[in-house]
């Protein structure tokens, strides 16, 4: 920290030049949809070097796209009127005076390992306005925007982290978030993606689940082959695409230090850990059956075995394909027209019971919960009083901003709590009110990043990471 903002950034014509390069460079040799790692290397060669102020800390986000219902997950209101309470009952957890949905017994018997937030809020009742948000910290001008107008927290992280690249990329995702994005970093601090699908940085909510986990026809996707190499040579042509680089890389000598840059991103993505994180078969099928074999069992083992890799910042949507009676979405937009959200719910939390409590169990037995943070969540919460709008009168939940609930483990932050209180009805912070910035304040300061640092934007304007928010004291 303590650096002024100009020598952290590119100037404007020299990012341009490294947008141009890195769509050839990473895109020809790697994803075909990632120019990040060979710019992310750019930066780390433009900063000289730097080291940034870090911790050995690492954060797992199990993204609930759409917005979980905190009224029938985390918060039950059992003495609301029923319009209101919802089809659950709360259950006692292992820790006295908490409470969850009796949909998560196992989780209920670890609750001196996690923490639930009640009173967080802000004012973006938008899918991809509220992950903007939420993850940024910045309320954006657009309200429907597929792309963040300020830089994300996991690409933040990146990019004060970047001189810790080594042979593993520090910002990994399955997919991009609706309303997510680097901003103004550029794509340098996006996060590598093995699999991505476009659909899913737009409003549809009906694509399958995309998964972060290697499988048999995922290979190429992932730029892993058996062997552990980059299947190169079906990527030879695109190689040639070098040849017609803008003549001003010549002239101001970038050339050289492109290739050996494109050298690193291949031996990054090539490389021995990366390679071994993404492969289940190398777990023990004991740990397999304990996290599950579903989608959000085998996405939560692979994101334990990032993060014990050396990836700083994973992200992961939670999605789950519903049986066509119940609904058509595969997230958590859980409206009467989208789903019957007491339906979905009980489709959807006995994996999510199952995977999440291995979790947890798991970075509890190998030491790693004083270091690595599990969050659920989404960018709201939803509304208090139940809904009927579907035509076949089903039940659901509309968008609700004003209150959420967000789950936490550990971290080495203060577990076995609730922090905060919302009214009988769920509608309102009353306890410990809190914007939603105090917990990207709180992850922030675990990671030792100043949220008062700030980056150009696109128009040259110095943008702090954050300007309100204060950590949550209770966690730290």
């Amino acid at each position: 920290m303590g650096q002024h903002p100009e020598r952290r950034c590119l100037g404007p014509s020299h990012r341009r030049t490294w947008v141009k390069v890195g769509g050839l460079s990473l895109g020809a040799l790697a994803t075909g949809l990632n120019p990040n790692l060979a710019q992310l290397l750019a930066a780390e060669e433009q900063d000289g070097g730097k080291q940034a102020v870090s911790k050995d800390f690492s954060v797992i986000l199990f993204w609930g796209n759409g917005g979980p219902s905190h009224l029938d997950l985390l918060d039950l209101k059992p003495q609301a009127p029923v319009e209101y309470r919802g089809e659950f009952l709360p259950i006692r957890t292992n820790v006295p005076g908490i409470e969850i949905t009796e949909m998560l017994p196992r989780l209920a018997t670890m609750a001196d390992k996690f923490a639930i937030l009640r009173s967080l809020h802000h004012e973006r009742g938008e899918h991809s306005g509220g992950t903007n948000r939420f993850l940024a910290g910045y309320p954006s001008k657009a309200a429907n925007l597929n792309d963040s107008e300020f830089p994300e927290i996991g690409s933040v992280v990146a990019k004060q982290l970047v001189t810790q690249a080594r042979d593993i990329p520090l910002f990994m995702a399955n997919t991009k978030f609706y309303g997510s994005g680097p901003a103004y970093l550029g794509p340098a601090y996006a996060p590598y993606m093995p699999s991505p699908n476009p659909r899913s940085s737009t409003g549809d909510n009906q694509y399958d689940p995309i998964p972060i986990f290697r499988s048999r026809n995922l290979d190429d996707n992932l730029s892993i082959s058996s062997e552990g190499t980059l299947a190169l040579n079906r990527r030879r042509g695109l190689l040639k695409s070098l040849d017609s680089l803008p003549r001003i890389l010549d002239q101001h000598g970038t050339l050289p230090m492109l290739d050996g840059l494109q050298r690193r991103a291949i031996e990054m993505l090539a490389s021995s850990r990366t390679r071994e994180a993404f492969d289940l078969s190398r777990e023990d099928e004991q740990t397999r059956q304990r996290y599950g074999d579903t989608h959000f069992g085998k996405s939560l083992l692979t994101c334990r075995r990032l993060v014990e890799s050396g990836v700083r910042f994973v992200q992961c949507q939670a999605e789950y394909r519903l049986r066509p009676e119940t609904g058509r979405t595969s997230n958590f937009d859980d409206h009467s027209v989208n789903s019957h959200i007491f339906n979905a719910y009980r489709e959807k939390l006995p994996s999510f019971d199952q995977s999440v409590s291995a979790l947890i169990e798991d970075l509890s037995a190998r030491g790693l919960n004083d270091r690595v943070l599990f969050l659920f969540c989404g960018e709201f919460g939803r509304t208090p009083k139940i809904a009927n709008q579907d035509p076949s009168g089903r039940p659901g939940r509309d968008h609700w901003p004003r209150a959420m609930s967000v789950f936490l483990a550990g971290g080495g932050m203060k577990m076995g709590q609730v922090i905060g209180a919302t009214n009988r009805r769920g509608a309102e912070p009353i306890d410990r009110i809190m914007d939603s910035n105090c917990l990207l304040a709180t992850i922030y300061d675990r990671f030792g990043i100043d949220t008062a640092t700030s980056y150009l934007s696109n128009a040259g304007r110095p943008i702090p990471i954050l300007t309100t928010g204060q950590p949550i004291g209770e966690l730290l």
